[in-house]
């Protein structure tokens, strides 16, 4: 049986990363776009890395450019967006599919651990948080209407 640790992505500058790195940690994954509704959760994502980095906890993000297309830029357009406008300092992916016959097997996974709203897997929207606990579980499941600290209680309880 996988688990997410078994799983490796590539992060922004298209090294390979083996998911085992973050053995131990609480995580976030989020699927991010630079120029959607939800985009000023990024904020709210970065105070809460700066405010538990150092307890084990770390954001995930993986820029996903299928939905409307707010997401059309290259992944290094992506990292500096992210760094110049929001001073993104938690670990961004390569663009990747969350959804449909291209994605990523990291969402298969994730997605097949926490269904969505009436039992439905495919990811909605941009902004959608999958909450995995330190032993690799994933936990929880947020739409991208929460925002991000409104799930600081559910990182505490697992921290």
């Amino acid at each position: 049986m996988t688990t997410l640790y078994d799983l490796s992505v590539k992060d922004i500058e298209g090294n390979a990363v083996s998911l085992s790195k973050y053995k131990g940690k609480v995580l976030l994954i989020v699927n991010v776009a630079s120029k959607c509704g939800f985009t000023s959760q990024y904020e709210g994502l970065e105070k809460l890395y700066e405010k538990y980095k150092n307890k084990d906890f770390m954001i995930l993000g993986f820029p996903s450019n299928q939905f409307a297309n707010q997401e059309p830029g290259t992944n290094k357009e992506i990292a500096e967006f992210c760094r110049l406008t929001y001073g993104v300092d938690f670990d961004m992916f390569a663009k990747i599919d969350v959804n449909g016959e291209n994605e990523d097997p990291l969402y298969t996974y994730l997605k097949k651990e926490a269904s969505g709203i009436l039992g439905t897997q495919s990811i909605k929207w941009n902004f959608t948080k999958f909450l995995i606990n330190k032993k690799g579980e994933v936990i929880d499941r947020f739409g991208s209407t929460t925002k991000p600290e409104d799930i600081e209680d559910d990182i505490l309880k697992l921290l």
